[in-house]
């Protein structure tokens, strides 16, 4: 097993455990909390091997379906103790980002894309399955609340990860140091609730105007 499989199956499985305590939350069945984390798990990997042109490797190596059931089934069992902190998915979904968009950004460039494509690609890895699992639950995806940061660290980190490619300096190591910044920029990011400038900045100032 490479290193990078290692840490894309360690991805698959933060984020697998974000969507089975969504289900949980949502009183899903065992077999919905399998589904929604298996589908925020292997989603972002799937639109990735998609765009690429390369079999998805959720299917075309099954073990990537391992991570998946063994959060589904760690999720059940401790439910009743984990629903109690709602910060613990935001916690495992910080974790399934800073992953994915490090390996998502290196899977790009190994098939030969250029740098913005790889980082918009790796950015898309980190994303993805956040963003159908909120989807499918029926919840305001994270993505788009304008009150927090989410695709701002994974941009990072698949910059760093596009940089470190090309200056020759990406190693096993430096790869793990990427994906630890990442998270840590994630969950700063939820502490001290910190955002970007809101898109409706100009219509506040048509606003102040007394323009309707």
């Amino acid at each position: 097993m490479t290193w990078s499989l290692a840490l894309d199956l360690l991805g698959t499985f933060f984020f697998a455990i974000s969507g089975s305590l969504l289900a949980a939350q949502r009183g899903f069945d065992i077999v919905g909390s399998l589904l929604l984390g298996s589908l925020t798990g292997l989603g972002g990997g799937v639109i990735r091997d998609l765009v690429i042109g390369a079999p998805p490797a959720a299917f075309n190596e099954p073990f990537h379906l391992i991570p998946p059931v063994v959060a589904a089934i760690v999720v059940f069992f401790l439910s009743g103790t984990v629903q109690r902190y709602s910060r613990i998915l935001l916690v495992f979904d910080a974790g399934g980002l800073a992953l994915f968009c490090t390996t998502g950004t290196i899977t790009a460039l190994r098939a030969g894309m250029n740098p913005a494509a790889a980082i918009v690609l790796g950015v898309t890895t980190g994303v993805g399955g956040g963003l159908l699992r909120d989807v499918v639950a029926n919840r305001d995806p994270q993505l788009f609340n304008p009150n927090d940061l989410y695709a701002v660290p994974a941009f990072f980190g698949a910059a760093l990860m596009a940089g470190l490619w090309f200056t020759g300096w990406l190693g096993p190591s430096g790869q793990l140091v990427v994906a630890v910044l990442v998270f840590a920029f994630r969950v700063l990011s939820l502490r001290f609730h910190w955002h970007i400038v809101h898109a409706q900045g100009s219509q506040s100032r048509h606003s102040s105007d007394g323009v309707s």
